[in-house]
């Protein structure tokens, strides 16, 4: 059992893994030898989550959150199979972790009284500047 927050844990059988050929240069080697692999889990199945996780979900995953329910992750950044298996798992952890945690709400704040008189300041400083470079109309005088 992989633990994700304090109620939701993984059962490690319910992950399938299989092995694909890595993309990219490699020489011979790359064309031989499944070295990528790829993780498929299916959320909605194994797990008990609300449906706010859930949609945090398939905001963070995006194209790799299937519409059966299926989370499938690749990884190929390794030459062993065993570095990018434990590469992905750590990416499909990682993601379930960020997906349990409640965003923080935000906080609507306003400005504070010097700062509101100091872009007044500034913007009459500003202005005076630009009157400054107008022409003068003779008319006026």
């Amino acid at each position: 059992m992989i633990k994700i927050s304090n109620n939701i844990y993984i059962n490690k059988k319910d992950i399938k893994e299989t092995f694909i050929r890595s993309s990219g240069p490699g020489g011979q080697h790359v064309n031989k030898v499944s070295t990528a692999v790829q993780l498929r889990f299916n959320v909605i199945k194994s797990l008990e989550i609300s449906n706010t996780m859930l949609s945090r979900l398939k905001n963070l995953a995006g194209s790799k959150f299937k519409e059966n329910g299926d989370l499938i992750i690749e990884s190929s950044k390794h030459k062993s199979q065993i570095l990018n298996r434990k590469d992905a798992l750590d990416k499909l952890v990682y993601l379930l972790k960020k997906a349990s945690k409640k965003p923080k709400d935000r906080k609507s704040t306003s400005p504070s009284k010097s700062s509101i008189e100091k872009r007044l300041k500034d913007k009459r400083i500003q202005s005076l500047k630009k009157k400054d470079r107008r022409k003068i109309d003779p008319s006026n005088d």
